[in-house]
């Protein structure tokens, strides 16, 4: 009886596998090298496209940053010229609101001065107008007044005059003192 069973043929090598392996090894390496040899540079340019798809696309992102900086710049440009347009404008604005101002001022002065120089004109006019209706009234009754006193009635225009004249120069002498000593 044996203990141990001893193999029918012994490898010369022990480094070197049996050929059923080998064998084996190659029929099951073969699809998986044939499918890296078929599919490998398939991969490859799928891999090349997408990288120069992203490079493109970078490139057109550079040159769409590019050019949104370009636009950007220029809104900013016509958004500054825009503004000292405006501020021109409105400085033009107010210096015209000024002088429409200063025109209405002046042309409302001008009116109000004229109405005042025909408001003293008519008052000067009344006041002459008075002092003639005044004058009459008072020679009138002056006249009156020394027919009464002379008892004759002065029926001479010219002296009538004179005496009227004098009566009324009588008045405002008297009148005039009267004015200075109440200012004393």
């Amino acid at each position: 009886m044996m203990l141990f069973a001893v193999p029918a043929a012994a490898p010369d090598n022990i480094l070197l596998p049996a050929a059923y392996d080998v064998v084996w090894s190659i029929l099951g390496l073969l699809p998986i090298v044939a499918l890296f040899i078929w599919m490998l540079p398939r991969v490859m340019k799928m891999l090349d496209e997408r990288a120069e798809l992203i490079e493109g696309g970078i490139k057109a992102g550079e040159a769409a940053r590019a050019e949104a900086e370009s636009l950007r710049a220029g809104f900013e440009e016509e958004r500054t010229t825009a503004l000292r347009e405006f501020a021109a404008i409105r400085e033009e604005a107010h210096g015209e609101a000024k002088a429409i101002v200063n025109a209405a001022q002046g042309k409302a002065q001008s009116e109000s001065d004229r109405i005042l120089q025909n408001a003293n004109r008519q008052i000067e006019a009344e006041r002459q107008t008075a002092e003639i209706s005044l004058r009459t009234e008072v020679g009138l009754l002056s006249v009156e007044l020394a027919s009464r006193i002379v008892g004759e009635a002065l029926q001479d225009k010219d002296l009538a005059v004179r005496v009227i004249d004098r009566f009324i120069a009588d008045l405002e002498s008297q009148n005039a003192t009267a004015e200075v000593e109440k200012l004393r």
